[in-house]
C-alpha cells in the first residue's frame, strides 16, 4: 500500500480529495500546521474507512516539513502521490506597486522553496518504487499576473516553472508532475470547481498522466 500525501489539508478541497485518494486504497498523509484540525480530518476520513495520519508542519519551515513528510513514509508507507496545495496567506496579496522587496520573501519560501524541499524529500521514495505523481494547484494568477496580488502572482508563476520542469525531467523515470489551474472559488455548488469535482480531477491527473497544466474551467476573460 503507498500513501497519498496532502501539504495543505484542510476541510474543503483537501478533505476531498483525501477520500477520492483513501477510496482508491491508497493511505492518507495530511500535513498542516493545527494538530487538532488534523485530528479532525482523520477522525472524519476514519469514518469512510479510509487509515490517514496527520502530521503537523509549517511549509514555512523546510525543516518541519521535510520532517513531516519522511514521518509519513515510516508511518503510513512510501510516498507516492504528493499533492502540494496550501492557501496562501492574505499578506501575500499586496498590490504590485505596495509590494516591496522583502515582501517577496514569504510567498517565494511559500510557494517555491517549500515545494522544492518536498519534492526532495519525497523523490527518493518514489525512484524506489518505480513510479510517482507530483500535483500542484495554484490559483489563476500562476498563469495571468494580478497586479492586485502581486506576491502570489510572482510566487504562483515561479513554482508553475519549477514543476513544469519536474514534469519535462522526470517523465522518463514514470514520476508524473501536473499542476490544476483554479480560476475562481472552490463552491460546494460549483459545476467545475466543488470539492468533490475537482477532487476527481486530481485523481484523473494520477491515473491518465496526460499533459502538464489542466484547468478547472477556463479562466474569464
Amino acid at each position: 500500500m503507498t500513501t497519498f500525501a496532502l501539504i495543505g489539508a484542510g476541510p474543503g478541497l483537501g478533505l476531498a480529495t483525501a477520500r477520492r485518494f483513501g477510496s482508491a486504497g491508497h493511505t492518507v498523509a495530511l500535513i498542516s500546521r493545527g494538530a487538532e484540525h488534523l485530528d479532525g480530518l482523520v477522525a472524519e476520513l476514519a469514518r469512510d474507512g479510509v487509515q490517514a495520519g496527520g502530521f503537523t508542519a509549517d511549509v514555512l519551515d523546510i525543516e518541519s516539513l521535510t520532517t513531516a513528510l519522511h514521518a509519513a513514509a515510516a508511518t503510513l508507507g512510501p510516498i507516492e502521490i504528493l499533492q502540494f496545495s496550501p492557501v496562501p496567506r492574505a499578506d501575500f496579496m499586496k498590490p504590485v506597486l505596495d509590494t516591496g522587496a522583502d515582501d517577496l520573501d514569504a510567498p517565494l519560501s511559500f510557494s517555491v522553496k517549500a515545494p522544492v524541499a518536498a519534492v526532495n524529500a519525497v523523490l527518493p521514495g518514489m525512484r524506489a518504487l518505480g513510479r510517482g505523481t507530483l500535483l500542484f494547484v495554484n490559483g489563476a494568477s500562476a498563469v495571468r499576473p494580478n497586479p492586485n496580488v502581486a506576491g502570489t502572482s510572482v510566487a504562483f508563476a515561479a513554482e508553475s516553472a519549477y514543476a513544469r520542469m519536474l514534469h519535462d525531467t522526470l517523465a522518463a523515470e514514470n514520476i508524473h508532475a501536473a499542476q490544476l489551474i483554479i480560476p475562481g472559488a472552490i463552491r460546494p455548488d460549483a459545476e467545475h470547481s466543488s470539492p468533490t469535482v475537482l477532487a476527481e480531477r486530481l485523481y484523473t491527473l494520477h491515473t491518465e498522466r496526460d499533459g502538464f497544466r489542466h484547468y478547472a474551467e477556463p479562466l474569464p476573460n
